[in-house]
């Protein structure tokens, strides 16, 4: 992206303010496996302010901002549900855990029922097992 995308757009990556902010006030806590990197504040908010003692987390997206992209152990460390890093605050995944995939809504990966216009539009004819609610 040009360095004028950076200043001015927040929706395809971090923008020049973030990224300052990130190395300037923030450390570098982790990484997730889709290359977001997680970071805290290094003071705690000041007194009088309504989160005073608490500190600031945030992630920088590698890529599109999207939320769905944040797995589900880290969205945890974000909004403070632990203080720990995920790696140490999780049991050991289970063997019937299937990995994290990213919201595809409005991608070409979206799924698409059968009569959806992008599968041609033909719905399977009604069988006859649907009647109709009429008020008496």
């Amino acid at each position: 992206m040009s360095f004028l995308g950076k200043i001015f757009t927040w929706w395809d990556g971090a923008t020049i303010g973030t990224l300052l902010d990130s190395s300037l006030k923030g450390e570098l806590v982790g990484t997730d496996a889709q290359g977001n990197k997680y970071y805290r504040s290094r003071k705690p908010y000041p007194a009088g302010h309504p989160r005073a003692g608490e500190e600031r987390r945030w992630v920088i997206y590698d890529g599109a901002n999207d939320a769905s992209r944040v797995p589900a152990e880290w969205h945890g460390w974000l909004h403070g549900g632990f203080d720990g890093v995920p790696e140490s605050n999780l049991p050991p995944p289970h063997i019937w855990e299937a990995d994290y995939t990213p919201n595809a809504t409005g991608t070409a990966l979206a799924y698409r029922p059968q009569g959806a216009l992008e599968r041609g539009g033909k719905r399977a004819p009604a069988t006859g097992d649907y009647e109709a609610w009429s008020p008496e």
